[in-house]
């Protein structure tokens, strides 16, 4: 009598990914928010109370206007895990695996560069020249005091999840000099860069994609528009 053989354990699915890092600009957001609400309330006046043409020219400006709105303000984000960057600017999605992406630079913008040398630059992390220089004003301020340094870890944050305000962390955990949020931000992504531009996970090509649900919108008010201006 022939012993059974033991099975093998049923393959166990992968793990579930890291959920992104989003990063966005709550400036954006608030300033979006309140452009929208006056654009709305300013076209729907001209739409009950106008005359003659005007409703036709406020309907076709809110076509026009309401996409231009959204695409600069609320729109832009950027989306991190362990495997690629995707950068949603105003017209355009762009997915860089990390192994594509060379350097990750900070000027007067933040940009992702290539390895063909194209850049893309992050529109949902904008450089704040004012917020550099509080920054440097507070550090001076805790090197007077002679205190090694403030601030908050990862979790929570001016830019959305993920991004940090104050101080940095280290690997240990302990904080360091004072920075701007936008400046940790590109320090975050940057570190994953390092740590996950090798990985087999992390290669392939980059994509992008127009964001034609904002275009054809826009396109068409302003089409729109000019046939009545033309016409008028």
């Amino acid at each position: 009598m022939t012993t059974p053989e033991h099975e093998s354990p049923a393959p166990q699915p992968p793990a579930p990914e890291a959920g992104d890092r989003v990063y966005r600009s709550s400036g954006g957001i608030a300033s979006g928010v309140l452009l929208l609400a006056v654009v709305v309330w300013l076209g729907f006046d001209a739409l009950l109370r106008g005359h003659g043409r005007t409703p036709w020219l406020a309907l076709a400006g809110m076509i026009l206007i309401v996409p231009l709105v959204v695409a600069f303000t609320l729109r832009p984000a950027v989306y991190a895990n362990d495997e690629r960057l995707r950068i949603r600017n105003p017209f355009r999605v762009i997915v860089l695996p990390w192994g594509q992406v060379a350097t990750l630079r900070s000027g007067y913008s933040n940009e992702a560069v290539a390895k063909s040398g194209t850049k893309y630059q992050m529109w949902a992390v904008p450089v704040s020249m004012r917020a550099r220089k509080r920054a440097v004003r507070q550090e001076t301020r805790t090197a007077a005091a002679g205190d090694p340094g403030t601030g908050a870890g990862r979790g929570g944050g001016t830019f959305g999840r993920g991004a940090p305000v104050g101080g940095s962390r280290g690997a240990a955990g302990q904080t360091g000099p004072a920075r701007a949020a936008t400046d940790q931000i590109m320090d975050d992504l940057r570190e994953l860069h390092e740590t996950r531009a090798d990985a087999r996970t992390a290669q392939g090509e980059i994509t992008l994609r127009w964001a034609y649900e904002i275009l054809g919108p826009a396109l068409a008010g302003a089409v729109v528009l000019a046939i009545l201006l033309a016409t008028g």
